[in-house]
């Protein structure tokens, strides 16, 4: 496996890295060691740290997903970054690879999101049912590449896979993803997700802070960087729709 932890932004209170797809944000049923453990060994040794490391996810990335992950070194640092993403201050943009042809350029995306913990899968509804909260996800086609399109997603709140959730209902599940319906999984059993960039204003200094996470080390995923460089005029994409 790639080097686990990527630094893309570090200070006194904030560690923000480029999370490997397979690896746990935290510790669940599995045992398996998980990115929190990886970052505080990091922090530990990097910086000859006594006794134990104090050091938090802000949010999460599901295991098969890759991309931009921030932890917070300090209490302060914590709660001001949960205040930011609970108040929709940081602006997220996703990276999503899908087979099937998107029926329209750009959007948004709505509906009603409802959790099964048990089975850890989420259910879209259309409209408002007990137990649901409402999500909302805008969309552009980057561009398509090799019978593959690369969709950039912003999504403007944070429930639980929502992303593969939103790109399954819109007839795109991301490559990759058997739970959501795409009918290949990928060898390494990750998906095609990847957390591309994030920007907010930092908690304790007050300045933007924009961190972009390379993508994975893997030929499929880097050929879509094209598209990036063409600045994503992809004049065949404009005669689709």
């Amino acid at each position: 496996m790639e080097k686990i932890v990527q630094p893309l932004y570090e200070d006194n209170h904030l560690l923000i890295v480029n999370k490997p797809a397979g690896v746990l944000v935290q510790g669940d049923k599995t045992g398996d060691k998980n990115l929190t453990d990886y970052c505080k060994e990091y922090i530990k040794k990097k910086y000859n740290k006594p006794g134990a490391v104090f050091l938090h996810p802000v949010h999460r990335l599901d295991r098969p997903v890759s991309g931009v992950l921030v932890f917070a070194r300090t209490s302060k640092g914590l709660e001001r970054m949960n205040k930011l993403f609970a108040t929709r201050k940081v602006q997220k943009t996703y990276w999503a690879v899908v087979k099937d042809r998107p029926s329209q350029k750009k959007g948004k995306l709505i509906s009603w999101l409802k959790k099964d913990g048990n089975k850890n899968i989420t259910t879209a509804y259309a409209e408002p049912v007990d137990g649901a909260q409402k999500a909302e996800t805008d969309f552009r086609v980057l561009g398509k590449l090799n019978d593959h399109f690369l969709i950039e997603v912003e999504p403007k709140t944070g429930r639980p896979h929502q992303i593969r959730v939103h790109m399954a209902e819109f007839g795109c599940p991301i490559k990759g993803d058997l739970r959501y319906g795409f009918p290949k999984p990928n060898p390494d059993k990750s998906i095609n997700l990847h957390a591309r960039r994030l920007f907010f204003e930092h908690p304790i200094k007050k300045e933007p802070v924009i961190v972009t996470a390379g993508l994975p080390n893997d030929q499929f995923w880097e050929q879509f960087l094209t598209l990036e460089k063409q600045k994503v005029k992809d004049k065949n994409i404009d005669k689709m729709y």
